[in-house]
């Protein structure tokens, strides 16, 4: 049954992903927190109040980093194809959310597990409130002016941040990236692009630094590398392929305001199961 959960919401996660920009950890750490915690507390399984249980947020959080890389990649792949992604606005901002990620991965592993879900929670409440009430988000100007690129200063600032926040939590960082560049001027649909492949350096920096911190926690299971659980990492990551395959025909069909509304939508679930354990 866990294994079944975790296919669905699996598959799901692919969906958001290549539809508004969840590389897969707004639906992945919720699931995956309250499934751990569900099978290790339980006695459904043989390691029953293990140190697999205590550190189930944190497992929760470094399995969507590396399930984050499939949904990402097959992401940008689909969007890229499509002509979606705003190439001239990711870099050097992929460089400094790269370095974001290797202080996030390394600060992850220093804060209680319970911490470490209220901040989760909090993190989605802030950028909710964020989409909601400050202009520019849920419709654009019409006296805007053109997109442009972040300026070096504004790209150091902001792709450091991004990258330390969203590996620490495991969400990829689309929930700061798709404001910022909506805020720029983007449509909803380019926005969402571009935080696909901004979501990689997270993922693939914040895998690695789980696997190599988590080689000093102990008693977890076989089936991890460090903190990855690598046997939900399995199925959430094919079942997440299908997802992204599901989720790109409808790219083209969904408008400006029904994308941005379904994104504050998405962010408003989270946080209530988040909330309500």
């Amino acid at each position: 049954m866990l294994y079944l959960v975790l296919a669905v919401f699996g598959c799901l996660s692919g969906v958001t992903a290549v539809l508004f920009g969840f590389g897969g950890g707004f639906i992945v750490v919720p699931v995956l927190y309250r499934c751990l915690k569900a099978f290790h507390e339980t006695g459904a399984s043989p390691a029953a109040g293990s140190p697999a249980a205590d550190s189930a947020m944190l497992i929760a959080v470094a399995t969507s980093t590396c399930v984050m890389i499939v949904n990402a990649a097959a992401a940008t792949r689909r969007h890229h194809a499509a002509g979606n992604v705003p190439w001239a606005h990711l870099f050097p901002l992929f460089w400094y959310v790269a370095l974001g990620a290797a202080l996030g991965a390394l600060s992850g592993t220093q804060v209680p597990d319970q911490v470490l879900r209220w901040a989760f929670a909090a993190y989605v409440a802030a950028t909710l409130a964020d989409c909601l009430l400050r202009q520019g988000f849920m419709t654009l100007r019409p006296d805007a002016p053109a997109p442009q690129p972040l300026r070096h200063p504004q790209q150091a600032a902001a792709g450091t941040v991004i990258g330390t926040l969203a590996t620490f939590l495991g969400v990829g960082g689309s929930v700061m990236t798709v404001p910022l560049l909506r805020r720029r001027g983007l449509p909803m649909r380019q926005a969402v692009a571009a935080a696909n492949p901004l979501s990689l350096p997270v993922a693939v920096v914040g895998t690695l630094g789980y696997a190599a911190l988590g080689q000093q926690a102990d008693g977890l299971g076989a089936w991890h590398l460090g903190y990855i659980d690598l046997a939900a990492f399995a199925v959430l990551s094919a079942s997440a392929w299908l997802g992204v395959r599901l989720g790109a025909p409808w790219l083209a069909r969904i408008s400006d305001r029904l994308h941005t509304r379904g994104y504050v939508a998405l962010l408003f679930g989270v946080l209530l199961a988040m909330l309500f354990e």
